[in-house]
């Protein structure tokens, strides 16, 4: 074999590689997206960074996956008895171009922590829906 021959083959497979991601990336974004009970949406935390995924429902949690990683574990899980929806707004002219277009960014609390999810309005009539249709949060007592 040449001196050249090994160093092909290995930015051959390394691109093989690259290529095979990308599709379990995508087939994983279309798998999602046709489920029901799936909106697209952003979030930020306490850092302050925003990241595009998809939230489920998944029975009493809402559940936030990433949109660029292959696994199928939510990066955050929330509680529905532990969600406060405290109000939404527009995205401001900073937030717009980290959030998909024509996006609002809702305030929550989980937990006392505030959390902020942008998604387009008629996901956060269903979020909001959702949250307020909760089972019984303790003995006695309605969310």
């Amino acid at each position: 074999m040449n001196s050249l021959g090994l160093p092909l083959i290995i930015l051959a497979v390394a691109l093989l590689l690259l290529v095979m991601i990308l599709g379990a990336m995508g087939v994983r974004r279309q798998q999602l997206r046709r489920a029901l009970g799936t909106f697209d949406a952003s979030i930020s935390t306490s850092s302050g960074k925003w990241m595009m995924g998809v939230c489920r429902y998944a029975g009493t949690e809402l559940e936030f996956l990433r949109l660029l990683s292959v696994t199928p574990v939510p990066r955050y899980r929330f509680a529905r008895t532990a969600l406060q929806l405290t109000g939404w707004r527009e995205a401001d002219a900073t937030e717009r171009t980290r959030v998909q277009p024509g996006a609002v960014v809702v305030s929550l609390v989980v937990d006392g922590e505030p959390v902020l999810l942008a998604m387009d309005y008629g996901s956060y009539t269903g979020l909001r829906s959702w949250v307020e249709a909760g089972p019984v949060a303790g003995v006695g007592t309605w969310r």
